[in-house]
């Protein structure tokens, strides 16, 4: 058992190296995208709807921006050992919540639009 402890991580094959990292920078690309919903939603759309709720849906996407990023990297580490380790990969429910709350942030911005810009 001691000796399985002791063995240093095989090397893989570049591609699927590569293939995480590409992961990891789609993730990074859709955090930044919702930093960037944050700011236009702030900066460009002051008659979207009441300033408090503009800043208050900025600062949730904003919120979501960061949280994602850490997501991405933390998946990316877990995902890179089990390759390594030559173990089945984590499952990850970041996938499910991401769809969730960008269901939820069409429908509230489909309710500002028809709603609040009439």
């Amino acid at each position: 058992m001691a000796e399985e402890e002791d063995e240093e991580p095989q090397e893989l094959d570049f591609r699927f190296t590569l293939a995480n990292e590409r992961t990891f920078l789609a993730w990074i690309r859709t955090a930044l995208a919702l930093l960037a919903g944050a700011v236009g939603l702030d900066q460009l759309t002051p008659d979207l709807a009441p300033v408090p709720v503009r800043i208050t849906l900025s600062v949730l996407l904003a919120a979501g921006g960061a949280g994602l990023g850490v997501a991405a990297y933390h998946r990316w580490v877990r995902v890179e050992r089990a390759m390594r380790a030559g173990g089945p990969l984590p499952a990850t429910r970041i996938m499910l919540v991401l769809t969730v709350c960008t269901a939820v942030a069409a429908a509230v911005f489909s309710v500002l639009i028809v709603g609040w810009s009439r």
